[in-house]
């Protein structure tokens, strides 16, 4: 396959289908080459095309906090009080940077997310 930039529908398609034939090159090879260059092209494409949000900051707080079977209590520990804490989840309370930071060191979530509006 010559490859090419990606710019319509059926171009992304013919990619995805020779992503597959070349899937298993071994790297180095021109073979693996081609399936370097042809995944950043479909991956150019797909941010382009199908742009993929940050999750909401609140929504990333309690799914991180269910991954590490974290309480509300375990989160007072963190951030301040219970009854902070039950706030912020209830979005009656914003975050503070303080927050963010300590949230961003012990949950490990991005701190580009927590920085993000939220209603």
């Amino acid at each position: 396959m010559t490859l090419k930039l990606i710019k319509t529908k059926k171009d992304y398609e013919k990619a995805l289908e020779h992503l597959e034939v070349v899937f298993d090159a071994r790297p180095g090879t021109k073979e693996g080459d081609e399936l370097e260059m042809l995944a950043l092209l479909i991956e150019n494409y797909e941010k382009e095309h199908f742009p993929i949000e940050a999750p909401d900051p609140i929504e990333a707080i309690k799914f991180r906090m269910e991954q590490m079977g974290y309480k509300q209590k375990d989160l007072a520990d963190i951030i301040g009080y219970r009854g902070r804490v039950s706030e912020i989840l209830n979005r009656k309370r914003k975050l503070t940077l303080d927050m963010i930071r300590k949230l961003h060191e012990t949950l490990q979530i991005p701190t580009d997310v927590l920085l993000q509006e939220y209603k």
